[in-house]
């Protein structure tokens, strides 16, 4: 992997960077922000929930405005402004006395971030040739695993030293990397879109709703994202109910362990070898992999099964995520990619409605019934790829 890094140009190598260091500034405060607004704003759990759920949501459908924007602004000037949001977003977060207030800086967060991502996948189509893309996707994926997995050791670190202290860094991380990318940026790549008519953002809107193959593979990504977008907070959800909150911790604590772990190690391997003659049928693949893997948490009854499932299951991520991207750029027009990437971030949605649904299923169903309705799931999202991926 670092010998492909090596060998890219300059600008790839710094939106590589850029993304990844944005990921970990995000992760950082991960595993601390339940009991921060607990602790800070004296919110029941409830509300927590609803705050950073609708957070993520509120950011996705804005996102898809920010993929005009990447079409139609410098990288340059809008990564270096998104960025430099990203680290004022934590500063107003960290001075927050209000809720609201906090949950505004939570959207900028998630917006800037999702903004520069979209940025980095577009300036990839635009300097790679199409046969290194799949690489550089899987490239990118691996790091973002990487950067999640690093985020919350380093935040627990300095949570010990004082409360504050993960949002500063990421704050720091986020100016950093602003001056950084404002001093190295490539000045001269353009926006997809330079060269075209303008259109307003109403406009390609409507365009874009009339893509049928893009609509289908947005409704598939966002029912797949129901399984795997926040799979810790459903598998959490079912493990209280079946068990004891300590044993449920303790499990899923191996299982987050083994997703990191087979991400990092495989990802690379196996998304690289993703092609674009042959989509469908590496997303087949990646369906069965998650129907697999969610029927064999259905029946695990041991630590080591559920592992087991748990690597099942993200080989499926392994391959649909990056199989994902590809689909994006073989469909995208050359002066809309931003906007597309943007239209796909809308999987977000699915991945803040899996634990609502799991949850809803807990209370009206048998506890086991999640995996059968999550395996529905993936089997619409495939549909909904098939029809996405037929021409006509």
């Amino acid at each position: 992997m670092l010998a492909a890094i090596k060998r890219y140009p300059h600008t790839v190598r710094l939106l590589l960077l850029t993304t990844f260091t944005l990921t970990v500034a995000r992760a950082l405060t991960l595993p601390y922000l339940v009991v921060y607004l607990a602790d800070n704003f004296q919110l029941p759990i409830s509300q927590i929930g609803l705050l950073i759920g609708g957070a993520l949501i509120v950011a996705s459908l804005l996102s898809l405005y920010g993929g005009h924007l990447v079409d139609t602004l410098r990288n340059h000037t809008l990564v270096s402004a998104c960025t430099l949001l990203f680290a004022l977003a934590f500063v107003g977060a960290v001075a927050s006395r209000a809720a609201m207030l906090f949950f505004i800086c939570l959207v900028l967060i998630n917006l800037a971030l999702a903004v520069v991502d979209i940025a980095a996948k577009a300036g990839f189509c635009a300097l790679l040739p199409v046969e290194e893309r799949a690489e550089v996707f899987a490239i990118k994926y691996t790091l973002s695993n990487i950067g999640y997995a690093a985020g919350p050791l380093l935040g627990v670190a300095l949570l010990e030293l004082d409360g504050h202290l993960p949002f500063i860094a990421s704050a720091l991380l986020g100016l950093g990397m602003s001056l950084a990318y404002w001093r190295l940026g490539d000045r001269g790549l353009q926006a997809s879109a330079a060269d075209q008519p303008g259109a307003g953002f109403g406009q390609v809107a409507l365009g874009l709703a009339s893509d049928r193959r893009l609509v289908c593979f947005t409704l598939g990504g966002v029912l797949s994202a129901v399984v795997f977008g926040q799979f810790t907070a459903y598998l959490s959800q079912y493990l209280v109910v079946t068990s004891s909150p300590g044993e449920a911790a303790r499990l899923v604590g191996y299982l987050v362990t083994t997703n990191a772990v087979t991400v990092i190690a495989l990802q690379y391997l196996i998304g690289r070898r993703i092609s674009r003659q042959r989509l469908m049928p590496w997303l087949l693949a990646g369906m069965g992999l998650f129907i697999a893997g969610l029927l064999g948490f259905a029946l695990a009854g041991s630590t080591l099964m559920w592992c087991l499932a748990m690597l099942v299951f993200t080989l499926g991520e392994i391959i649909v995520i990056p199989a994902e991207y590809m689909f994006i750029d073989l469909i995208a027009p050359e002066h809309l990619r931003g906007v597309y990437y943007g239209a796909q971030n809308l999987s977000n949605l699915g991945a803040a409605l899996g634990p609502v649904m799991v949850g809803f299923a807990l209370v009206q169903l048998w506890p086991g019934a999640i995996f059968y309705l999550l395996v529905l799931s993936v089997i619409l999202a495939g549909v909904f790829y098939w029809l996405g991926t037929r021409r006509g």
